[in-house]
This record gives structure tokens, C-alpha cells and sequence, in this order.
């Protein structure tokens, strides 16, 4: 007794496609060493009760 159907030529002649070197994925193409900075007008505690808020 099966538990669906099965069509082997669905299975027939099914390769992984292949991939050129040129298409893989570099993972350090949008790498960035730079730095992010902000400035606020909030003082600390607002902000620390803005997190505690957020918690």
C-alpha cells in the first residue's frame, strides 16, 4: 500500500544544476570597516528609560 502516488519519470534525468564560478556569492563583497555615529538631543536617563520601555 503506498502513501501517494509516484511517477518514476519524474525522477528520471534530474541533474543539479550547475554553477559557474562567476555566480557564486561573495560573503565579503558588502563589507564595511568603517564607523556609524549618531547625536541625540535625549538625555541618558531618557534613553535609559526608553529601553526599560522596550524591555
Amino acid at each position: 500500500m503506498g502513501f501517494g502516488s509516484y511517477d518514476e519519470s519524474e525522477q528520471e534525468n534530474q541533474e543539479a544544476g550547475e554553477i559557474e564560478d562567476n555566480e557564486g556569492v561573495s560573503v565579503h563583497e558588502n563589507t564595511h570597516d568603517g564607523s556609524v555615529s549618531f547625536e541625540s538631543d535625549a538625555s541618558q536617563e531618557e534613553l535609559l528609560d526608553k529601553l526599560d520601555d522596550m524591555k
